[in-house]
């Protein structure tokens, strides 16, 4: 069950869930190792790095040689965890993401952190929007954007267990964590958090709770609406895409990320060839984003509670 939406115990920055996980793989498992980008503070890496300094590698600034170190590693049946800022891996380094570690298969997972706007005052070159869209384009690698804390760190021992190139974005911004450790999580198998026949918002990343937050608006305003937590951008589920078009007739995709190429993207192919209906995709438009505090950020862009209620709301006559 999740936790009571308005009293979350913690806030923690998605990224914490992360350096969690690696630090419990780190202790089961001495194949696994972690590499970073001279930002191991910032990636929570270091926390492994301070327990297994013979499993890190600190490659000082220098994505793409990173990326052909980690798949070296791997190459002798270590499991490996890259660690960077979003902006920089994949932003620097897609080609040796493709070729060193995708296109020869071997189980090196990525983990980006300070995606999205929410870096806020770091500006535009900081705040990676297309990363969703450069990775998932690539053959043999998983997609996922946990919501909170936990299910990041549920994220991060789910990858190093299948064994295969994974993608784990994450954020800065502190955000409340309302999953539990008893929510299941699974790989390409979406969590429905919220019920509702009138419409079905899909959000991933730190825009759920807030997803949540708006369903309840609407509910005042006479709008059921799902709320599904993608955490699982590719393989998408396509079967909770399905059920939600057939039971609801419309979607509303909300996410931190550019419109093009990301889970909005995503769901639109899925029903476009298997159950065509509306769908609405809310996210960046087509945009450099400004500088500011993340909280302006997500209300100018409408990604916080009231400018998720006032897009769904919006979308509603999409039906007919």
């Amino acid at each position: 069950m999740i936790a009571d939406l308005h009293n979350p115990e913690t806030r923690k920055p998605t990224r914490d869930g992360f350096g969690k996980g690696l630090l419990e793989l780190g202790e089961k498992d001495e194949n696994v190792w972690a590499l970073t980008a001279d930002v191991s503070g910032s990636t929570r890496t270091n926390w492994f790095a301070e327990k297994y300094p013979k499993r890190f590698v600190q490659v000082g600034v220098a994505e793409q040689n990173m990326v052909g170190v980690a798949s070296g590693i791997a190459s002798l049946g270590k499991t490996v965890f890259v660690s960077a800022f979003g902006a920089f891996s994949p932003g620097r380094n897609w080609d040796q993401i493709r070729v060193s570690v995708c296109y020869n298969d071997v189980n090196v997972n990525f983990h980006a952190s300070h995606t999205g706007i929410t870096v806020g005052p770091d500006g535009a070159s900081h705040q990676v929007l297309e990363d969703i869209a450069i990775v998932r384009s690539l053959p043999n690698i998983i997609v996922m954007s946990p919501a909170d804390a936990e299910e990041t760190c549920k994220a991060t021992l789910a990858a190093a267990a299948i064994k295969t190139p994974c993608y784990i974005r994450t954020s800065r911004q502190k955000v409340p964590v309302f999953t539990t450790a008893d929510d299941p999580f699974e790989i390409g198998k979406a969590n429905v958090y919220r019920e509702g026949s009138d419409v079905a918002i899909f959000a991933h990343g730190i825009v759920v709770y807030d997803a949540l937050m708006a369903a309840e608006k609407l509910k005042e305003k006479g709008i059921d609406a799902a709320v599904v937590d993608c955490h699982t951008i590719k393989p998408i589920d396509e079967d909770a895409v399905l059920k939600y078009a057939k039971d609801c007739g419309l979607i509303v995709s909300v996410e931190d990320h550019q419109v093009v190429g990301g889970l909005g993207s995503a769901i639109s192919e899925t029903v476009s060839e298997k159950y065509p209906i509306p769908v609405k995709r809310h996210g960046i438009y087509n945009r450099f984003c400004e500088s500011a505090s993340a909280n302006e950020l997500l209300k100018k862009y409408m990604l916080d509670t009231d400018g998720i209620a006032k897009t769904v709301e919006e979308s509603m006559k999409m039906k007919k």
